[in-house]
């Protein structure tokens, strides 16, 4: 007789086969149909404000994996706080000036670049950056992120250019804006000043010298030996290419020095790096003539080793004995320790580069040679000279512009700074960064050393793309004009009319009517031809968006970047609010790693080792790359690969089959009918609920504390561990054979109902799209919300929270767990092949007993085995599990195995329970 029909076997029409490249795109469209993200909105908007601001990637390109790592772990914290009860608005936002976008429009035009003004080039860079906000805003929806698309914040918006002008007229107003010439980090190949956060330091070959400087003032004083012999300092440089700029050398007042007699002449150096020193230019006989401290030749002169200038000897506290002679070569205006010791002694800020990178014409012997190129040049012209003792390649760290890769150079040109000293501006921001909440903690250490150490920050740039800096000057006496009323002035014209007029309009048409110099009464002036750094307009993004935006507050509840930001955006935001709010423009900055291969390296096109976003999506599905957002820790750098992404593929499969199990078993419960309380569920099902509020309590703690990886271990642990290798196996039994309206099974239903409902909110803001479709096959719910997104949190029960039942359940599992692995040997030797093939007996010490007595009658079905002998053993101190082969009949229906005498003549192939179960029924099937 066939009984399969008298079982309820699951069933469910939600797919076992995921299809996500597919089925993502048919909610994504159900989700705009919905207008998902305003839903949420009006529906939380009374709650309390979570304010995540959103720091603007550069609209250009499409999105890398970076990118989609860090819109999802943001998209993650939003969704998360609006289902825990928050008014969780997202903004997104885009950077949409600078050289970036600039580089890629001067590569289109190629040499015809020449021939556009300022305002046509400024019109392509615009047309470039809006075709790709459309496209990564495409790419970032397709991922699962909610936001405020429609409505995003970009810095090149008029309303938004004209409060990055306002902003710099506050900063103006406060005094710490200068213009002074001094040395800043510049890029040759791209014509512009760089920040500190805008180059890249990577290996670099570099020829390292030792060169002579002849000393022509008399020494006698310090060692009558001395007198009338030649002497010469020696110094140590990996950039040759500085030593015609060269203007003193700088010692250690505090350092111990000697002078030294060697083949080469008398040398003086640092004494403790002497030995390394004579080792590597291989002298091996020397004598020391005079040991003297390094302040005795302050104010001496040493005559330039090219031309016939002199080089003055100066103290430098920043001389070290890391490496080198301890004697330091000094250009004021191509270093900023250089240029510091160099205005104490009233040197020339001497750079004598042009924009290119050139020597300038004046320049004997090199005029017109690019730096690098006139390396070996300058080094022939020192060997001519004598005065190069050595040379040779060495690799180091070496500063490079983070758009072109190029190496950059420290050239001094005149530029506009913000001083990070005026008005106590470094002092502030270093109290406002320990009053910020830094996650990972090591980013407060990261940061507050970067600005207790960081030079002024210099914001003017070169380029055409960009807001201009709202300066004018008069053209008779110079006087600098940079009145706030003014500035706000130009930033009205401005928000009318774009930012563009600065360029196509005269100068009197931006100033006020009847304006004349307050120094000298002239009415003609000039306008600043230089833009801002970029890092200022996205650095004031929270006085555009957070405290403008309605919905929004001031300041931000959070800050979520990599971590190269500290250096970048949470820098310019933090010094920028500080300067002008006197506090941070946050409460909380969290960084995350950069995303890396499998073998932690670097992602680079060349080596072959990028893996795109897009191309995931299209053969995985944009849930996975959520997934793999979270399961490891995004506080280090985040590996990736086709290996991890197939191991995540089979974890997803594993949630989703669960999920798509319990679902199956739903088919005919209705919550709201035949849900059943605590006291009409079986003991285990309270106790698998008992597991499902801590899991709630861990998953709930990790969203708040931000350990996502957490989230996804504990989630998917919860269902191979705690769901399918024992409660569901369990259960199988009880849902599959009884009857379909029984206590039983609906005390069954009740508990996997009661997870079901808990976990696909859980997961909701980690597999948005899943936990999407899952919500679509759940039983009806009263006053259930249409999408999961606007559902909450699952609130802790504390009524299913039970320590004493937890403990009785720890010890069945633990006695489960011998049985299973004496089940395993039989089923090695043979014995057995399904465990209901098996009779377990088991002989237990009194106090397992004692909870193994009161379980007796389950003790088979939580075993999954068809008969338990249970012996009490007094004295024993384990547990001891006896397998054999059940001798009976085996149950047609169930499987189960029963004895030979309960056989009833009615139903000769099925047990006692399954009869019962059939009379119930009414039925035989």
């Amino acid at each position: 007789m066939d009984y399969k029909n008298t079982l309820n076997l699951p069933h469910t029409k939600f797919p076992m086969k995921a299809n996500l490249p597919r089925k993502e795109v048919e909610i994504l469209k159900k989700w705009e149909e919905k207008n998902i993200y305003d839903e949420i909105k009006r529906k939380r908007k009374d709650q309390p404000k979570f304010i995540l601001h959103d720091g603007p990637p550069y609209a250009n390109g499409h999105i890398h994996i970076g990118h989609a790592l860090n819109k999802i772990l943001k998209d993650v914290i939003i969704k998360s706080k609006t289902m825990s009860l928050h008014s969780a608005e997202y903004i997104p936002g885009w950077d949409c000036h600078g050289l970036p976008i600039e580089h890629e429009v001067d590569k289109k035009l190629g040499s015809k670049k020449y021939e556009k003004s300022k305002e046509e080039i400024r019109t392509l860079c615009r047309e470039y950056a809006k075709r790709f906000i459309n496209i990564q805003r495409d790419e970032f929806k397709r991922l699962g992120v909610f936001g405020d698309w429609e409505n995003p914040y970009l810095t090149f918006d008029p309303a938004y250019v004209a409060t990055i002008v306002r902003e710099f007229g506050k900063i103006c107003k406060k005094g710490n804006l200068y213009r002074q010439k001094k040395p800043i980090l510049w890029c040759p190949k791209c014509k512009t000043a760089l920040a500190e956060a805008e180059v890249e330091y990577m290996e670099h070959t570099s020829p390292s010298i030792y060169v002579k400087f002849p000393v022509i003032s008399e020494l006698d004083s310090i060692a009558p030996s001395l007198k009338g012999k030649e002497v010469n300092i020696l110094i140590w440089t990996t950039t040759p290419w500085t030593i015609p700029a060269n203007l003193a050398i700088a010692l250690n007042p505090e350092f111990d020095y000697v002078a030294v007699d060697t083949r080469d002449g008398i040398l003086i150096l640092a004494e403790y790096l002497l030995s390394p020193t004579m080792e590597k230019i291989e002298i091996d006989n020397y004598k020391i003539l005079k040991k003297f401290k390094g302040k005795i030749l302050k104010g001496k002169i040493c005559l330039h080793p090219i031309y016939n200038r002199d080089s003055l000897i100066i103290p430098g506290n920043h001389v070290t004995l890391d490496a080198g002679t301890g004697c330091v070569h000094t250009a004021p205006g191509h270093g900023d320790d250089d240029y510091k010791v160099g205005l104490k002694y009233n040197l020339d800020i001497y750079a004598p580069v042009d924009e290119n990178g050139n020597f300038s014409s004046d320049v004997e012997f090199f005029g017109g040679r690019n730096v690098f190129d006139a390396n070996s040049e300058v080094n022939k012209k020192l060997a001519d000279k004598g005065k190069l003792l050595m040379e040779e390649e060495v690799e180091h760290s070496y500063p490079h512009c983070w758009r072109c890769k190029n190496p950059v150079i420290f050239r001094a040109t005149e530029q506009w700074f913000i001083s990070v000293d005026k008005n106590s501006l470094r002092e502030m921001a270093l109290k406002e960064v320990n009053k910020v909440n830094w996650i990972p903690g090591w980013g407060r250490e990261r940061i507050y050393k970067m600005i207790e150490n960081r030079p002024d920050w210099c914001i003017s740039r070169q380029r055409s793309w960009g807001v201009p800096l709202i300066i004018f000057y008069c053209c008779s006496c110079s006087a600098v004009i940079q009145d706030q009323d003014i500035i706000n002035n130009v930033a009205d014209i401005f928000e009318n009319q774009g930012s563009d007029i600065w360029f196509s309009k005269d100068v009197n048409d931006l100033l006020p009517e009847s304006f004349v110099c307050p120094s000298c009464g002239s009415r003609e002036f000039r306008k600043e031809t230089d833009i801002l750094d970029v890092w200022f307009d996205s650095g004031i993004s929270f006085a555009s968006v957070v405290e403008k935006r309605d919905g929004l507050k001031f300041p931000a509840d959070l800050y979520l970047e990599g971590s190269d930001q500290h250096r970048g955006w949470f820098q310019s935001a933090l010094l920028t609010s500080v300067v002008t709010r006197d506090r941070a423009p946050y409460t909380s900055v969290l960084t995350h790693g950069f995303v890396v291969d499998g073998e932690g390296k670097k992602m680079s096109k060349t080596v072959g080792n990028v893996i795109a976003p897009d191309e995931v999506i299209k053969k995985y599905g944009g849930e996975i790359l959520r997934l793999w957002v979270v399961a490891e820790d995004y506080r280090d750098d985040v590996r990736i690969s086709q290996e991890i992404l197939k191991r995540l593929i089979e974890s997803y499969r594993r949630i989703r089959n669960t999920c798509r199990y319990l679902l199956g078993n739903l088919y005919d419960f209705s919550p709201d009918k035949d849900m059943l309380q605590k006291d009409g569920l079986k003991s285990i099902d309270r106790f698998i609920l008992h597991r499902l509020q801590i899991l709630n309590a861990k998953i709930r703690n990790a969203y708040e504390t931000f350990e996502f990886h957490t989230i996804y271990h504990t989630l998917h642990n919860f269902c191979v561990v705690d769901l399918s290798s024992f409660y569901l196996d369990v259960l199988k039994d009880r849902l599959y054979v009884s009857a379909a309206h029984s206590y039983l099974r609906r005390a069954a239903q009740t508990a996997i109902f009661h997870i079901l409902y808990d976990m696909v909110r859980l997961m909701a803001p980690i597999l948005s799209f899943t936990a999407e479709e899952i919500w679509d096959y759940m039983p009806e719910i009263e006053n259930a919300e249409g999408s999961i997104h606007l559902s909450t949190f699952p609130e802790l029960n504390n009524n299913f929270l039970d320590k004493n039942l937890e403990e009785e359940w720890n010890t069945l599992l633990e006695v489960r767990s011998g049985v299973n692995k004496e089940l395993e040997g039989k089923r090695g030797q043979k014995l057995i092949g399904s465990s209901l093939e098996a009779e377990v007996e088991i002989n237990a010490p009194l106090e397992r007993f004692e909870v193994l007595d009161k379980y007796r009658d389950e003790l088979p079905g939580i075993f999954i085995v068809s008969s338990v002998i249970l012996n009490k053993k007094i004295g024993m101190e384990r547990v001891e599990v006896k397998v054999k082969k059940m001798r009976g009949v085996k149950c047609e229906r169930c499987w189960n195995y029963f004895k030979e005498k309960d056989r009833d003549k009615s139903y000769p192939d099925i047990c006692p329970r399954c009869i019962r179960v059939l009379e119930e029924i009414g039925g035989n099937g």
